[in-house]
């Protein structure tokens, strides 16, 4: 498939490995950076989403994301990213995600002004709105550094029904970004899924976004 990733707001807080831990399957490990894991927050456009050789249809091809995701490798060490949810306001593109890529995509009403968000889940009363904006001086990340750890994952990573470890490759040019300024956020998506964070995140880091290629889901061979 190919798709644009847009204008994208990262906001990361540390968290206890345990916790992440004790939520993703036994064969895949938490990724550290110096010792420490982070639980990040990640609101943005899916823009442009078609399979290959077929054209994008505007209805169905741009839509709204919100994920809650956290950095995880499997047995081979190979790093990617664990979703703990992802909320989105087009209903097909939810429920073939659930089916063909075994996410756990959630149905929400989903708005956006520019790079102000807001996110209602299905079920949910409460709000999450994200208000902020992207500096001018944009730079890729360091290899090493943390904002690379963050923003540089090729790889996601699933769980079927049957217990079965899948791998989804993504492939797009390394990020520009800049730091973020962030007047308003809301934590909520993380509670959603059980974790309690506190205090403003230690990284908030915005994007314009980059044009992406998914590959085929493999499964994860025991290592």
């Amino acid at each position: 498939m190919f798709q644009t990733w847009s204008d994208l707001l990262f906001l990361h807080w540390q968290i206890d490995p345990a916790q992440i831990a004790a939520r993703i399957p036994d064969r895949l490990s938490v990724d550290l950076h110096d010792g420490k894991t982070y639980l990040g927050l990640v609101p943005f456009f899916m823009q442009k989403v078609r399979p290959r050789f077929l054209p994008a249809v505007p209805w169905l091809s741009n839509f709204l994301e919100l994920n809650v995701r956290a950095y995880v490798h499997d047995e081979h060490g190979r790093p990617g990213v664990w979703f703990f949810s992802l909320d989105c306001d087009q209903p097909i593109a939810v429920e073939m995600a659930r089916r063909f890529f075994h996410l756990p995509y959630q149905h929400a009403r989903m708005s956006a002004e520019g790079t102000n968000y807001r996110c209602q889940r299905k079920g949910r009363s409460e709000d999450a709105v994200f208000d902020y904006s992207c500096g001018e001086n944009l730079r890729t990340a360091e290899p090493g550094s943390l904002e690379f750890f963050l923003l540089e994952r090729y790889l996601l990573f699933s769980e079927s029904r049957s217990g079965k470890i899948h791998y989804g490759q993504v492939h797009h040019e390394p990020y520009r970004y800049s730091e973020a300024k962030v007047p308003a956020m809301s934590t909520a998506p993380i509670e959603w899924e059980g974790f309690q964070v506190e205090g403003p995140p230690v990284s908030a880091l915005a994007s314009p976004g980059v044009p992406v290629e998914i590959h085929p889901l493999g499964t994860v061979k025991p290592g």
